[in-house]
């Protein structure tokens, strides 16, 4: 029996490498995609190092010719995708004082229309198998939690959400579901960035407010992703799973 196929984006770093390896590990064929050529090399390549299966793939979701290109190859050596994470995503501090249409346009177009581009270029081959999981990355920022000075962050996470559940309802019927995971503080890049989000200190300071008391870690996020691609997560779509080790409901 054939390895199912897991495609993901920004699989080169932080949350999307773990996820790669997760899945990986669970046994599928693993296409890397990222604009981090050198990153998302290594996660491939380390995937095939340890006896999986697995390829990188250079992809800028910004463009939908180079999406549909992509994906189409990817099938044509593979056949159609089993499981799609889309988890490609920026989020740069920009106070609204400073919000120009270029700054709310280059954000929207990766984290949300970005992942319009990859599910509607992987769904015909879902549709024509009659199955397939999508998991989209959301955040609790566009869940329940406000985030000063990054409304274009916060605003697209949100539009995910939305995305999600109405997608759910129209692909169900064709043996698909969609769902996200809306995580809260973890141990990545981006928010270990002073300039963009927390940074070190203040990182490690969120810990001593998060319930379970401690910083969540990207191995945490790749977990609940593989669940909900899984058949464990058969009867479960349309939903936005926060993972934050309690913060949302401990906070009074």
């Amino acid at each position: 029996m054939q390895q199912p196929l897991m495609f993901i984006t920004g699989g080169g770093i932080g949350i999307g490498r773990a996820t790669a390896f997760a899945f990986a590990k669970a046994g599928y064929r693993v296409v890397v995609t990222d604009v981090l050529a050198t990153e998302g090399s290594e996660v491939a390549n380390a995937i095939v190092a340890a006896g999986g299966h697995a390829e990188f793939v250079l992809l800028d979701v910004r463009s939908s010719e180079a999406v549909d290109a992509v994906v189409a190859q990817v099938e044509q050596r593979h056949g159609a995708i089993d499981a799609l994470v889309l988890n490609a995503g920026i989020a740069h501090r920009v106070p609204l004082s400073e919000m120009t249409d270029e700054k709310w346009d280059h954000t929207m177009d990766i984290d949300l229309k970005g992942m319009l581009r990859v599910a509607r270029a992987a769904l015909p081959g879902m549709r024509t198998r009659g199955s397939g999981a999508i998991t989209a990355l959301s955040s609790i920022m566009g869940v329940a939690y406000g985030w000063g000075e990054h409304v274009h962050y916060s605003a697209a996470k949100a539009g995910v959400i939305g995305m999600v559940r109405a997608m759910a309802v129209e692909l169900a019927r064709q043996g698909i579901r969609v769902n996200a995971v809306a995580p809260g503080y973890i141990r990545t890049a981006q928010a270990l960035s002073k300039e963009h989000s927390l940074g070190p200190e203040g990182l490690e300071a969120a810990a001593d407010f998060i319930p379970m008391g401690r910083i969540g870690e990207p191995d945490d996020i790749a977990d609940v992703i593989l669940f909900l691609c899984g058949n464990g997560a058969r009867y479960l779509t349309g939903q936005a799973i926060v993972v934050d080790g309690g913060l949302l409901v401990g906070r009074y």
